[in-house]
């Protein structure tokens, strides 16, 4: 099931880019996270990979990620190498607009359990996931829009 949310932030693509790629950062906005870190020697472009821990409701989630696409400042993709899910294909696009930024955040995830996780994707996991995608998508524009002290 794909989900896509998109959000219009008021900061540059260079400004934006590094809460997207480094941890410190990332746990600052990303609320559902409870740990995140890269797990090998390459810690920025394709083949680099990352762990993260997210909990969600009472369940603590644990993933595993290689990233298969790397162009600084524009996009950012990334597969699940292992976690809960069946499937968690990952992407994060930023592109000029005229208030600064539109970043969109597109999600292809699967559930496991065959037939059952079809109809739960359909029930649930569609409208949870979209509703998490605007929270952090929210989070990280009142972060970036911040007045500077």
């Amino acid at each position: 099931m794909r989900i896509e949310n998109s959000i219009e932030i008021a900061a540059t693509a260079e400004k934006i880019w590094p809460f997207l790629i480094e941890p410190e950062k990332i746990m600052k906005w990303f609320t559902l996270l409870q740990k995140f870190e890269y797990t090998g020697d390459k810690k920025s472009g394709a083949g680099a990979t990352f762990y993260y821990e997210e909990k969600s409701g009472p369940q603590l989630m644990k993933f595993n990620f290689k990233v298969t696409e790397w162009v600084e400042n524009e996009r950012l993709a990334f597969v699940m190498t292992s976690g809960p899910m069946k499937r968690d294909d990952e992407i994060w696009s930023i592109k000029a607009a005229p208030s600064g930024s539109t970043v969109t955040l597109t999600m292809d995830v699967e559930m496991p359990w065959g037939v059952i996780g079809k109809i739960l994707d359909r029930l649930f996991a569609g409208s949870l996931v979209g509703k998490h995608q605007k929270e952090i998508l929210a989070n990280l524009k009142a972060l970036l829009e911040l007045p500077a002290k």
